[in-house]
């Protein structure tokens, strides 16, 4: 498990079995509160098996030898823009589901409730807890090496299904508690409480994942690299005495787009070719991040109207 790839396909697995039995067991014990846990875990795993292929895709695209592959040739500027658009796509469905299910359960409280099998809700949710936390520790461990999005908002997704496991687990037990007793009369309204206090939960934890797509969709200048490359620019400008420069960044998923035109006083002594590459190598060299995910242009002109 040292590869993207495989920490997805494993959390697929895993996310399939417990949808199947947060849905089975939903429907034994009566409990919309679980039957919802096992469709969003059912949407997540959909989402997840389209971010699987979204980054074998980017992989493969950036990979020694890729460039002479049919696939490649009909997308030569690559699969980077995939990833925004299934993170935020994502993002939308699971808090979408949030929301429909928080108005259900706001119905069936105001309807009078429903009962439901206390013994078949704890099991679920207790296992399911134990799994989760598992899931997002292991996901939190293998993403310090991989410093991948995807896997990123994975651990995050298990981390939260544990803790919201966690709630139902203490909200069925509470009814499981006070049955027989005075307090009987709140049994209906466990299940519709839990769902909505589990929905208000989880509608605002995807917002930032949402955000940070919908700034790589629309290419939002990411204000750090922008600083860094103009940084670097300004350094090489004063070096090599170039009249200015321009400089444009975008992040799109995990690439890195970088633009950069030396404006070279007119009239100024011929160069060979070898020459420029080699202040192109120093500019990229000191840029960093030399790695298949980074897609840097450097060009000189002494006309400005090519750089703007």
């Amino acid at each position: 498990m040292k590869t993207e790839q495989s920490v997805l396909r494993l959390s697929i697995a895993v996310t399939f079995l417990l949808a199947a039995a947060g849905i089975v067991f939903g429907l034994l014990s009566g409990s919309f509160a679980i039957v919802f846990d096992g469709v969003y875990a059912l949407t997540d795993a959909i989402m997840t098996i389209v971010a699987l292929l979204v980054s074998t895709l980017i992989v493969s695209s950036t990979a020694d030898g890729a460039a002479g592959s049919k696939l490649v040739k009909h997308f030569t500027m690559g699969f980077w823009h995939l990833e925004p658009m299934v993170l935020g796509l994502n993002g939308v469905l699971l808090t979408g589901a949030a929301i429909y299910a928080l108005i259900n359960a706001i119905g069936s409280i105001m309807a009078g409730g429903r009962l439901l099998a206390f013994d078949y809700a704890i099991i679920y949710a207790a296992l399911t807890m134990l799994i989760a936390f598992a899931m997002a520790i292991y996901g939190a461990r293998a993403n310090r090496t991989l410093q991948s999005n995807f896997v990123a908002l994975d651990a995050k997704a298990w981390l939260m299904s544990g803790a919201l496991s966690g709630a139902l687990l203490v909200a069925f037990g509470f009814g499981y508690a006070i049955q027989g007793t005075k307090l009987a009369w709140m049994l209906p309204y466990v299940d519709p409480v839990a769902l909505a206090l589990v929905c208000i939960a989880v509608i605002p934890v995807p917002i930032g994942t949402i955000k940070q797509a919908f700034a790589d969709i629309l290419l939002v200048t990411p204000s750090d690299l922008k600083q860094h490359v103009d940084a670097v620019a300004e350094d090489f400008v004063r070096r090599y005495g170039f009249a200015s420069y321009r400089s444009y960044v975008a992040r799109v998923g995990r690439g890195r787009q970088i633009e950069l035109f030396f404006i070279v006083p007119k009239g100024g002594a011929a160069q060979k070719l070898e020459e420029w590459d080699r202040i192109r190598d120093e500019v990229g060299e000191a840029i960093g991040d030399d790695t298949p995910d980074r897609w840097l242009t450097i060009a000189f002109t002494t006309d400005p109207e090519w750089a703007d």
